[in-house]
């Protein structure tokens, strides 16, 4: 993973596409095919102090839509039930969890286990666990890779913004 600086052009697209502005931006931690940012690293607390546990926040408006299509399909539910099943699985969602939580500690601990997106018991948010792949890439969070597999017939592979 490469984080770059967030330039005006990047605040400006992130804006749009979120249709508000970003909070608490660290750095660019993905972008989309076109090079549009697609994901932020974000501070672990908002500018007034709030605790922001969400270290890597999807900002593609195109990619967030395809994630919502995939969500409605109860792949998250299958996902979830899975971990019961799956000792190994289970076990590399809970190295995704606490590889998130030292990453987002090292920038300020908030004193929570909390990371994102049901992260490590369940599957709640394939939005964050797709920011989590895209900002690290394959391997690091096996339903993020799975999530992103399933995008591919959705997500642009063009200009998305």
């Amino acid at each position: 993973m490469t984080l770059s600086p967030a330039t005006e052009a990047d605040v400006a697209t992130i804006t749009a596409h979120l249709g508000r502005q970003p909070r608490a931006i660290r750095a660019i931690a993905a972008r989309c095919p076109s090079g549009h940012p697609a994901v932020i690293q974000t501070n672990p607390r908002l500018e007034d102090g709030t605790p922001f546990p969400t270290l890597y926040y999807l900002t593609c408006s195109q990619l967030a839509a395809a994630i919502s299509t995939v969500e409605t399909t109860g792949v998250m539910r299958e996902m979830t039930d899975r971990l019961a099943d799956d000792a190994d699985l289970a076990a590399w969602y809970l190295r995704a969890h606490q590889s998130y939580l030292d990453e987002r500690n090292a920038l300020g601990d908030l004193g929570t286990q909390v990371t994102a997106g049901g992260m490590p018991g369940r599957v709640k948010c394939l939005h964050a666990l797709v920011a989590h792949s895209l900002a690290k890439g394959p391997g690091t969070n096996p339903f993020g890779d799975e999530a992103l597999e399933l995008l591919t017939p959705h997500w642009p592979t063009g200009d998305c913004a």
